[in-house]
């Protein structure tokens, strides 16, 4: 077996700080997993919307309250941003499958064309809504 010095060498490339920096690409892929998951989170608090308003009046004026409150605007403001984020990280994916942009550069780049398009983008949905 081979001679390997264990003691010099970080375990994992999830060891944050000296031993490993974080890239713009691993940021992204992280983002959209996470991202994905929070839009089942928002995908969740619908169908509650939509169960109270089957319901009954008062079960509707329940969860409709909580949604158009301040903490509401902050959930669905969040909620829009991470499905634009998540719509945006499948179309770098859907690029990345047909061959194009697998450049570490232009990667780093539609990493930050991702935030910053998220971000436009919710600021429209925002402003046209």
């Amino acid at each position: 077996m081979a001679d390997v010095n264990r003691g010099n060498r970080p375990l994992s490339p999830f060891m944050l700080g000296k031993d490993y920096r974080l890239q713009m690409t691993s940021l992204s892929s992280i983002m959209v997993r996470i991202t994905g998951i929070a839009s089942l989170g928002t995908a969740f608090l619908l169908i509650c919307w939509l169960l109270a308003a089957a319901a009954s009046a008062e079960a509707f004026a329940v969860v409709d309250g909580l949604l158009t409150s301040f903490v509401g605007d902050v959930l669905m403001t969040l909620a829009a941003w991470a499905i634009w984020y998540h719509m945006l990280g499948r179309l770098r994916h859907l690029v990345w499958d047909l061959g194009y942009f697998i450049e570490v550069g232009i990667s780093e780049k539609m990493g930050w064309g991702m935030f910053i398009g998220a971000t436009v983008l919710t600021l429209i949905t925002i402003i046209a809504v």
